[in-house]
């Protein structure tokens, strides 16, 4: 259902991490912001916004809540690739293939943005440090997806989690959401196994392993890390692949 256009700060997680890979100019941030608006939209937990083959058209912008980008195998077993947060889209240059690939489907109540190919492809060709800025926002995706491949492949369940708990802080934290040492996870065990590769029993070992170290502590759908030096030790992290926030 359509969003109040009254409510601009639904648009500043966009307007800031975008500026956080390419400072962008007042001009494009107006223009960018506008059609945020015009295309504001809510969905509902556990829906998906766009499922694998179906066609691309628009440009998805998530304003608030959390979503998963995932393939199902044939026999239903599910593999989380990747997490939505606010701010990201939903692939900027997605509608350049003739089907999607993939899924994504909402974790939380979600408010986005859907902007037409047209009026995408007129906002970036107006100015060149939207153009980079989304650029860069599709070059950081890739080093994501990289990293979260070395994290299935080679990490032990252990620094899996743990890996997986120092990026979502380093990715919250251009948008503004981190709180002191603490973010919202609203997310289940299910998902968290799901993007480990992990079982849920596997899974709640592992957490309650992390708990049991004072590394991390997990609670009302809240997670706080004391010493986030600590925990990137024991996850093997090294944030060098999201080096395009550090850019200007």
């Amino acid at each position: 259902m359509p969003v109040s256009m009254l409510d601009r700060s639904l648009t500043e997680p966009a307007i800031r991490r975008l500026n956080a890979l390419r400072p962008l100019s007042a001009e494009a941030s107006a223009a960018l912001e506008q059609a945020i608006l015009e295309g504001m939209q809510r969905a509902g937990s556990g829906e998906d916004l766009i499922s694998e083959g179906d066609p691309v058209d628009s440009v998805r912008i998530v304003l608030s809540g959390w979503l998963s980008r995932y393939k199902t195998l044939e026999d239903g077993r599910r593999q989380i690739v990747n997490f939505v947060f606010p701010g990201e889209t939903c692939d900027a240059h997605a509608f350049l293939l003739s089907v999607m690939d993939h899924s994504i489907a909402t974790m939380t109540p979600v408010v986005y943005s859907e902007i037409k190919r047209a009026r995408f492809e007129s906002l970036v060709a107006s100015d060149g440090s939207l153009a980079e800025a989304f650029w860069c926002e599709t070059l950081l995706s890739n080093a994501i997806q990289r990293e979260w491949a070395i994290n299935l492949g080679r990490r032990v369940a252990l620094e899996r989690v743990a890996h997986l708990f120092c990026e979502i802080f380093e990715r919250l934290r251009p948008v503004g959401m981190i709180d002191g040492n603490s973010c919202l996870m609203p997310v289940t065990q299910m998902d968290l196994a799901d993007a480990t590769g992990l079982s849920v029993v596997h899974l709640n070992r592992t957490l309650q392993e992390l708990r049991a170290t004072g590394l991390i502590v997990l609670r009302e759908r809240t997670l706080t890390v004391s010493d986030l030096d600590a925990l990137k030790d024991a996850a093997l992290y090294s944030p060098s692949y999201l080096q395009l926030y550090r850019r200007g």
